[in-house]
């Protein structure tokens, strides 16, 4: 990357970035039956303000396979945005407690509990 670009300098910290993905992973696998309500109602939601664009019925019916599985794909990406807010508060609470060695070893452990979860709880269905 060519530095003279930009007049200052962006420092990244790579422990909080990294641990709180996986502090968001880990509720987006534990917290599966809030995940499949939001990706639903953000569907619902996708549904309805596009077909407010349309003006006839027939004009909206000759596309609605297409959008509505458009709509689900935005729907199911949208939905990464509160566990992400969630992760960031998680990581920030157990740093500012316990360290980021902490955080980020307590988000590693917390992500494989919540992925053996997702698996038995898939596997008893």
């Amino acid at each position: 990357m060519n530095i003279e670009i930009l007049p200052f300098t962006i420092e990244l910290n790579k422990v909080l970035i990294a641990s709180s993905c996986l502090w968001s992973l880990a509720g987006y696998l534990a917290l599966s039956k809030l995940r499949c309500f939001l990706i639903e109602q953000l569907e619902r939601w996708f549904n309805f303000a596009e077909r407010s664009l349309y003006l006839s019925q027939e004009e909206f019916e000759k596309t609605r396979l297409a959008r509505e599985a458009q709509n689900t794909f935005y729907a199911s990406l949208f939905s990464i945005m509160p566990f992400l807010i969630i992760g960031f508060g998680c990581n920030w609470l157990i740093s500012i407690s316990l360290g980021d060695g902490w955080s980020l070893s307590l988000a590693m452990v917390t992500c494989i509990g919540s992925g053996v979860f997702e698996l038995g709880r898939m596997d008893s269905k």
